[in-house]
């Protein structure tokens, strides 16, 4: 018999829907039952690609015995981090607090009277393994301490609220005047420093760390670390490592190992947008690399194919796992995307064979459990008799020829073992549609469309933004998420800030005053129910949407998506850019000051706002005409708005310093002069 969660549209919530666990979404009447029956809260919260979110579920979450004691023991609420990143946000990092550490899926437990965390841990066994107890006997002795040690739980729970609710307020520390040179030279440092240092463990893309250090190669900074280098390397680590699908396009979320070999197989929507992005940054900042334009087109090509709606939209994610035949009862990791020595060597001719010998790293061991994860061995560009190859590979796994249009999803496990695919059973594609995610895939696609002038590009980054604008105002009201045609949720902070950003790449490559009036309009949106009059900032959750958050967080540390303040900065600033309305430029410098002590204290966790202090201390407008405004954006030119405008007979563009313009320039090497001295004044 399924459970309330399966009247939910989240797919990661229905995926739950036959637990024997008497399972509430999160709701007002889930949270006034707790109370009024005085049960503690256990609050599960995770994502529909999540690994071990997926183990759990058919483990702890399918026992009997356990349903049994959490039915009546507990008020049992699943939350959807995608749908509610702002709950996710303030339980991941109480659970830090608690215990050092975080991760999903998070299982964290709350008194129902004022929903303060008391105990959180993250994957629970059934039985004790791995170093961690049977969740069964975690729940027994929680349930004996809400009972027995209300007063030593009473005391817990005041210190961690208070320290979250520090945390939430912060001290301002630098005043403007602080807002210097110095303090990015410290911020740009830090994230070459991280993206060029060994790594022992995971590899993650960590884009907004990549993005700020490659701001800082215009500087010519002495430093322990050369940041172009540790760029380019970063871009190949991408372009050429096993986290990107050489066969299908589109990059996974990370690799398990520091060598950048063997991906967690799922792919994210928003590691995407954010890596094309970036991969074609590099090549405008002239680091062209040919692994970087295939890789690029390549992931346009898997979104065409598999990721875009016939609305316009983007889909969000899909599954590491996936079914290798219809009787499976579990899916396997990475299936869809791994290959055997003799399976590659039977597709491909002796010719073709023989070049992916050399060029990937094909060998019979393999390199992940005994099967063959491809990954690049040299850059460069890939031969005809390579790519024919590939084909083959693509056709073997797919089932069609690599041209073919759309891959329709496979929506839930059902579907994914029903439906006669024409190759290998796909991964479960989660369908939803969220703001923030499809907003940083904008932001890539323009960006890359600057950069290479496919029209493709722009096409798709505009049929998601036109849906989005079309689609998600209900009431006057931005919301954040959409299930087939459905809009839902409030929009939170980072929707905003990402969608605005996107609105504004938009409008750089293609001048269309459209996309800016939607993005001014958006913003005033944004300052009305967000902003923090009393602390300068944004709020990640409305101010007419936090009633049940037991703090109202302001969101600034950037982990595998930029946190939304940052993001909101550089909008500002460059808002104030195109409209000279200086009201922007004053709220981007509150924002700085209000989170100048974070920037001071701890670099390392926040690039975002060093991103948005770089555009307020470099902040250029170029006007000059449409002819040469074209090479102008495919440059890598970090901090400049650009404008087409009429200019006088005698000149060809006119560079302006924030508030104060330069002598009109008079010919094309002048205005590059003048645009380079302004990137890097000060």
């Amino acid at each position: 018999m399924s459970n309330r969660l399966a009247q939910e549209s989240s797919l990661y919530l229905r995926k739950h829907a036959e637990n024997p666990i008497d399972w509430w979404p999160w709701s007002q009447e889930a949270l006034e039952k707790a109370k009024a029956e005085n049960k503690p809260i256990l609050l599960s919260i995770g994502y529909s690609s999540c690994h071990w979110c997926t183990v759990m579920e058919g483990e702890a979450f399918s026992d009997n015995a356990i349903a049994q004691y959490i039915n009546a023991n507990f008020i049992p609420i699943k939350v959807d981090r995608e749908e509610r990143p702002d709950i996710d946000s303030i339980y991941m990092q109480a659970l830090q607090m608690m215990s050092g550490q975080g991760g999903w899926p998070l299982n964290i437990f709350l008194s129902p009277d004022d929903l303060v965390p008391f105990y959180g841990g993250t994957y629970f066994p059934v039985e004790p393994r791995y170093g961690r107890p049977g969740f069964l006997q975690v729940l027994q002795a929680l349930r004996r301490h809400y009972d027995t040690e209300t007063e030593k739980m009473r005391s817990l729970k005041e210190e961690l609220l208070g320290y979250m609710q520090q945390a939430a307020v912060l001290q301002t520390g630098v005043e403007t005047q602080g807002l210097d040179k110095n303090l990015l030279r410290r911020g740009l440092e830090t994230s070459a420093g991280i993206i060029d240092s060994d790594g022992q463990g995971a590899s993650f893309p960590m884009i907004p760390y990549t993005e700020l250090a490659l701001r800082g190669v215009r500087f010519n900074f002495e430093s322990k670390s050369d940041p172009k280098q540790a760029c380019s390397k970063r871009g190949l680590d991408l372009a050429l490592g096993g986290i990107y699908d050489h066969v299908g396009g589109g990059f996974h979320r990370y690799t398990v190992d520091p060598t950048w070999t063997v991906p967690h197989f799922e792919k994210m929507l928003y590691d995407n947008g954010q890596i094309v992005e970036y991969l074609a940054n590099l090549w405008s900042a002239g680091l062209k690399e040919a692994a970087f334009e295939r890789a690029i087109a390549h992931t346009v090509k898997w979104l065409k194919r598999e990721m875009t709606a016939p609305e316009g939209y983007f889909y969000a994610a899909q599954d590491a796992d996936n079914f290798t035949t219809p009787e499976e009862a579990e899916p396997e990791e990475g299936a869809f995307y791994i290959w055997s020595y003799p399976e590659i060597a039977q597709l491909l001719t002796p010719q073709e064979f023989a070049e992916i010998q050399e060029q990937f790293t094909v060998t019979p061991g393999g390199n992940f459990e005994g099967k063959i994860v491809l990954q690049r061995r040299h850059p460069g560009k890939l031969t005809q008799t390579l790519e024919a190859g590939l084909e083959k590979l693509f056709e073997a796994r797919y089932g069609a020829k690599a041209g073919s249009e759309t891959f329709p999803p496979a929506r839930n496990n059902q579907e994914a073992k029903t439906v006669n695919w024409p190759g290998r059973i796909p991964p479960v594609t989660d369908t939803k549609m969220i703001v923030a995610w499809n907003s940083l895939m904008i932001s890539g696609l323009a960006r890359a469309y600057g950069v290479f002038s496919k029209e493709e590009y722009l096409s798709l980054a505009g049929g998601a933004a036109n849906f989005i604008l079309d689609r998600q105002f209900v009431d006057g009201r931005f919301h954040r998420l959409n299930y087939d045609g459905c809009p839902s949720v409030l929009a939170q902070s980072e929707d905003y800030a990402l969608f605005i950003k996107a609105l504004l790449d938009l409008h750089q490559v293609t001048q269309a005053r459209f996309w800016m009036e939607k993005a001014i309009q958006l913003q005033e949106e944004f300052d009305e129910f967000l902003w923090s009059v009393e602390l300068g900032g944004y709020y990640n959750t409305a101010k007419d949407a936090s009633s049940d958050l037991i703090v109202r967080e302001r969101s600034y540390v950037d982990n595998a998506t930029p946190a939304p303040n940052g993001i909101a900065i550089a909008n500002l600033v460059r808002l104030a850019m195109l409209t000279e309305n200086l009201e922007y430029l004053d709220r981007a410098e509150k924002t700085l000051q209000a989170f100048s002590s974070i920037m001071e204290r701890s670099p390392q966790a926040c690039p975002g706002l060093f991103t948005g202090l770089d555009w307020y201390l470099h902040c250029t407008l170029l006007r000059t005409t449409v002819n040469q405004l074209a090479s102008a954006i495919a440059q890598y030119l970090p901090t400049t708005v650009c404008n087409a405008e009429v200019m006088p007979s005698e000149a060809v563009g006119l560079v302006c310093q924030g508030l104060t313009c330069l002598q009109p320039a008079q010919t094309q090497d002048q205005m590059w002069e003048q645009l380079l001295q302004s990137q890097t004044r000060g």
